[in-house]
């Protein structure tokens, strides 16, 4: 005598284990996909930190270049500038010794001082070019350290990604993927500015 009806319990099982298994590996695929996508975000973000830090280095070293040039040029002007006055002591001392001072000494410490003149606009050129290219390399520190954080945001979302993976926390997953849209977006700052 049958005693209830009989349900297959072995091929219910499995039904349900299948089930668990396909959720499982779409949920398991969707992270592998977001953490690729992620790795791949984060490569390139760090090649932007990378070539940007280089980049901002060559141009400070070519801005400390040019402040030495104008240095040069700087000390060029004070020499014009203590040449004139030699030039004109000596005529001043001729003068108060009561002898007729050659007309040289005016003419030269007079051509002196109109050198001066091109040497000061040569250092004053100089030195602006030197302060538009440390400019130019502190907003390309600023565009760096915006992708170094990106990087780093975009690590963790990827760290936390596999952490989700493991523990098949979809809040995790969502956490991860959340640092990663944050990370994408300090990306895109500094390369739509």
């Amino acid at each position: 005598m049958p005693e209830g009806p009989e349900v297959e319990s072995e091929k219910l099982h499995e039904a349900i284990h299948e089930e668990l298994e396909r959720e499982g590996g779409m949920f398991l695929r969707g992270v592998a996909l977001t953490t690729a996508l992620l790795a791949a975000l984060a490569a390139i973000a760090s090649l932007r930190a990378g070539a940007t830090v280089n980049e901002a280095l060559v141009l400070k070293a070519e801005a400390t270049r040019l402040q030495g040039a104008a240095s040069d040029q700087w000390s060029y002007y004070q020499a014009k500038g203590i040449k004139a006055a030699v030039q004109l002591a000596t005529a001043s001392t001729l003068k108060g010794l009561g002898k007729a001072p050659a007309p040289e000494f005016e003419a030269d410490a007079k051509r002196y001082a109109s050198e001066q003149t091109d040497i000061r606009a040569e250092a004053e050129k100089l030195e602006k070019e030197r302060d538009a290219k440390s400019n130019e390399a502190d907003e390309l520190m600023h565009r760096h350290h915006a992708y170094a954080n990106a990087v780093a945001l975009i690590q963790v979302a990827i760290a936390l990604g596999a952490v989700a993976a493991l523990t098949r926390m979809r809040l995790v997953w969502f956490g991860s993927v959340l640092l990663g849209l944050i990370g994408l977006v300090l990306f895109l700052l500094p390369t739509l500015r």
